[in-house]
């Protein structure tokens, strides 16, 4: 393995994690904005306000999504084995 087919599978890796952690971010990013704007308007400063809906969509997303996410890792997982493999067969 030279330093392109490293780098290779570093930006591949990032790019899998951007794909399974953007959308759960992006939900809780909604969610937070969402409650702020609420907060703001209502002049309400509960802490517990914010948190427990953003957790409680954050863990739904993720339950949500967890067949996807399990799909995407699974087939790096396998691109990245096959490599291995591609790698000991030719030394």
């Amino acid at each position: 393995m030279n330093e392109a087919e490293a780098i290779e599978v570093c930006r591949e890796a990032i790019l899998v994690m951007l794909k399974l952690v953007s959308p759960i971010m992006l939900a809780g990013l909604v969610v937070g904005v969402i409650v702020s704007m609420i907060q703001t308007v209502t002049q309400i400063q509960e802490q517990a306000l914010t948190f427990i809906p953003k957790m409680v969509v954050v863990f739904g997303i993720t339950i949500w999504l967890l067949p996807f996410m399990l799909g995407t890792l699974s087939g790096f997982t396998h691109t990245l084995t096959d490599r291995i493999v591609q790698i000991g067969q030719s030394d």
